[in-house]
């Protein structure tokens, strides 16, 4: 061994504002898990905003997985998403943490100074899971891939289901959402010592996730935190107005039998609140004067007075550029994991929109031009995926692209999978794997995997995680900005090509 090259530590230690930490080198990259951001959401705490966890002596054991936020078990047909969802609650108290994942040089000694000295690109990462599920645990997002790539890769968990984001009286709304501000902070505060650049941060999430990251971006005090956002098939009109949310609370505080106050949820055991957050589904919250953003497809969302794309027009959010889009049949997830797609019929078709639009009949005949000869399936599919995403999508890059200040991109994920003998096509989730480039992973093929029997060309996932990785580090994803005008929009298949527009006439259906 040379003395003057030291080797590197093979269990590196970093230290944070609160205490140092241990990692574990792996190969390529350095992961740090389960590293608190905030106390734990303990009693009365669950419904308070997030707490600066307490200072601990000492080196912390950060090579294991921790803890998740309570959280029943979540299944969806015929298809294993466990790889997305994850195993369910592993229970402890000490949960609102994050997993690092840095370049091998940033957790011990490297001759690239610089680098080690916070100056890689940041992303963190905000899991989906309909509001209820989901955590750091989940195998799809696991960061080794972007530490490889030269990314400190960053995801948390944070509150779910009743105690995340059911709207209380007594209580701050959007508890889930405050979280993951306070864990952008604890970026601010401590990613340098991980390599990481704090001036460089892009946060990106996922389904519900996604509508998260488009929260935060019209949220006045998360301002300056974060500097690119990523929306993977979120809803930019995706958060319930206080009457519909209301429905949920009572509802919630009907099941548990207790007044609808925060000061009686305190008292209920995490045990209970996760078993009545499983009684809630199929309220109906439709108004008056609002549709259900979701379609039913989670009790929880955001509560604002207003959505995140009317938010971000008004200016907020206006110097964060933002890379935004959706998958080609975001609904065939809802469809045909239950076989209900090949089943769907003209009265399901008619359904779909009276839940969604307020003028069915037009919206179907639009779906029906746009698709000459589509199967009632097919456009079934495609009125609930722009009704739970698409369309509130739409509308936050069109709010966005209104600030010359900073870029706004658009994509439209059209890969098919051929899982269900081709029926899940490129639906809802499907991009995931690409974007972390684990698109090899063995549970993620065979029977009832995700990405279907055969594995896709390694050049896609490759080409995708690039694309991801080159937004963070330089604001451009490798292709043309969108605008008002063109709405030019990368469509990513096994061949990538730029359309204009793609899908203007059910835009403008919706507006």
């Amino acid at each position: 061994m040379n003395p003057h090259h030291p080797q590197p530590d093979p269990n590196p230690v970093v230290t944070t504002a609160q205490g140092a930490v241990r990692g574990l080198r792996l190969d390529g990259s350095t992961a740090f898990l389960n590293i608190p951001y905030a106390a734990p959401p303990l009693g009365a705490g669950r419904f308070a905003p997030p707490q600066p966890h307490a200072s601990w002596d000492g080196v912390r054991d950060a090579t294991v997985p921790g803890p998740n936020a309570p959280q029943s078990e979540r299944k969806l047909g015929s298809v294993d998403m466990s790889p997305y969802f994850g195993a369910g609650w592993s229970r402890g108290e000490d949960y609102l943490t994050v997993n690092v994942w840095t370049p091998e040089a940033a957790g011990g000694h490297s001759d690239d100074r610089s680098r080690s000295h916070g100056h890689w690109p940041v992303m963190v990462f905000v899991h989906g899971g309909g509001f209820v599920a989901g955590s750091t645990r989940s195998a799809l997002y696991d960061g080794s891939g972007f530490a490889r790539d030269g990314v400190v890769l960053v995801t948390l968990n944070y509150r779910l289901g009743i105690a995340g984001f059911l709207d209380i009286p007594g209580a701050p709304a959007n508890r889930g959402l405050l979280d993951v501000v306070a864990a952008l902070r604890w970026v601010r505060d401590n990613i340098a010592a991980f390599g990481g650049d704090p001036r460089n941060v892009t946060l990106f999430g996922q389904s519900a996730g996604a509508t998260i990251v488009g929260g935060v971006l019209a949220t006045p005090e998360a301002t300056g935190l974060f500097h690119r956002a990523i929306v993977q098939s979120g809803n930019g009109l995706g958060a319930f107005a206080a009457e519909q949310a209301a429905r949920v609370t009572r509802a919630a505080a009907g099941a548990l039998g207790i007044e609808p106050h925060a000061d009686a949820f305190a008292g209920i055991s995490d045990e209970r609140l996760v078993e009545a957050a499983t009684r809630l589904a199929g309220i109906d919250l439709r108004t008056e004067t609002h549709r259900d953003p979701l379609i039913g497809l989670s009790p929880f969302s955001l509560v604002l007075d207003t959505q995140p794309a009317e938010s971000v027009a008004a200016g907020l959010g206006a110097d964060v550029d933002l890379l935004i889009g959706t998958n080609t049949e975001e609904g065939n997830l809802y469809l045909a994991p239950v076989g209900a797609y090949s089943t769907s019929t003209a009265e399901d078709v008619h359904a779909a929109a009276a839940r969604s639009h307020p003028d069915p009949a037009r919206l179907v005949e639009t779906y029906r031009k746009a698709r000459p000869g589509a199967s009632f399936g097919e456009l079934r599919s495609a009125i609930m995926g722009d009704a739970a995403f698409g369309a509130g999508s739409r509308a936050l890059a069109g709010a966005h692209a209104g600030h010359p200040q900073s870029a706004t991109y658009a994509y439209e994920f059209a890969w098919r999978s051929h899982a269900l003998d081709g029926e899940l096509g490129a639906a809802h989730a499907v991009e995931l794997p690409f974007v972390f480039d684990l698109a090899h992973l063995p549970q993620l093929h065979g029977p009832g995997g995700l990405l279907g029997p055969a594995k896709p060309s390694a050049d896609l996932a490759s080409r995708v995680h690039a694309a991801w990785i080159r937004f963070a580090a330089t604001g451009n994803p490798g292709w043309d900005r969108y605008d008002r005008e063109r709405r030019a929009t990368m469509r990513i298949d096994a061949r990538w090509t730029r359309a204009d527009d793609p899908r203007g006439r059910e835009r403008r259906a919706w507006t």
